[in-house]
């Protein structure tokens, strides 16, 4: 399949917003071989994942609920997202499925059929970071920061390194369009918890990053941190064979905002 070209940051603007038909559905799975390592699951979920996030529709809704200080029944998010309640129903599956989203059943639910509610896995599912963890990659960050006459180069490295270790996603196409290989970085940084938005900015485009995970980190270590997330940025455009290449991140534009800027390969 030969790459399709965008000349303009407004078209790819557009193909992000615009929904295949036919792409909802995550096609049937294909039988696995042997024993399943913790790698291949690891692949296998993340693979599920970025799928799952591959809809722009899905995306929203997950940053509805992660958004939100407290669970979002379907009717909420069918109002919040401006969707077909039925639609919300379709999207918040598979999510769930992916282990994006949780389900469960609203305990102050009045008499009659029970409301589901929904949450972020991040946000009500158990599976934040414990302190640990914090913990571990202050010191990691706070070494390297100190240590290197070059922190900000071997942090780029770093993400880089992690991106080829990832591999390039099982439902990547060959020779995947800029329009494809973006909404590839959109769901991963989505997975990650950055809430990214894409806009036009001439002829390139912005990926703005709302809401890093790691936002008291980069406040000490900007210059392991950030350079870290545009190693993972351009690690990832690598391993997709993208014809799109990450220029810069610029952090902190606002106390919540960082941005990456996106360019078409010359």
């Amino acid at each position: 399949m030969a790459p399709r070209s965008s000349s303009t940051a407004e078209t790819w603007s557009e193909e992000m917003g615009t929904e295949k038909a036919g792409a909802e559905k995550p096609g049937p799975e294909k039988p696995g071989t042997g024993k399943t390592g913790p790698a291949q699951t690891c692949s296998r979920d993340r693979s599920r994942a970025h799928g799952a996030l591959a809809s722009a529709s899905r995306t929203r809704i997950l940053n509805l609920l992660r958004s939100s200080p407290t669970p979002l029944d379907v009717e909420h998010i069918a109002i919040r997202s401006a969707l077909h309640p039925n639609t919300v129903r379709f999207h918040l599956r598979v999510l769930v499925d992916a282990g994006l989203a949780c389900c469960r059943t609203d305990p102050q639910g009045g008499a009659g059929r029970p409301r589901l509610v929904y949450t972020a896995a991040t946000a009500g599912c158990g599976s934040e970071q414990p302190d640990g963890f914090q913990l571990l990659a202050d010191i990691l960050a706070s070494y390297l920061a100190a240590s290197s006459t070059t922190p900000a180069q071997q942090a780029e490295k770093a993400g880089q390194a992690f991106a080829r270790r990832q591999g390039p996603p099982a439902s990547l196409i060959a020779d995947p369009s800029a329009e494809e290989s973006v909404r590839h970085v959109i769901a991963l940084f989505t997975e990650l918890g950055f809430e990214p938005e894409l806009h036009p900015h001439g002829q390139d485009l912005q990926l703005r990053l709302r809401a890093c995970p790691f936002h008291a980190l980069a406040s000490k270590y900007p210059e392991v941190v950030c350079a870290m997330h545009l190693g993972l940025l351009r690690g990832t455009l690598a391993q997709l064979k993208a014809p799109v290449t990450a220029r810069r991140i610029r952090p902190f534009v606002e106390p919540h905002l960082c941005i990456a800027h996106l360019s078409p390969r010359p």
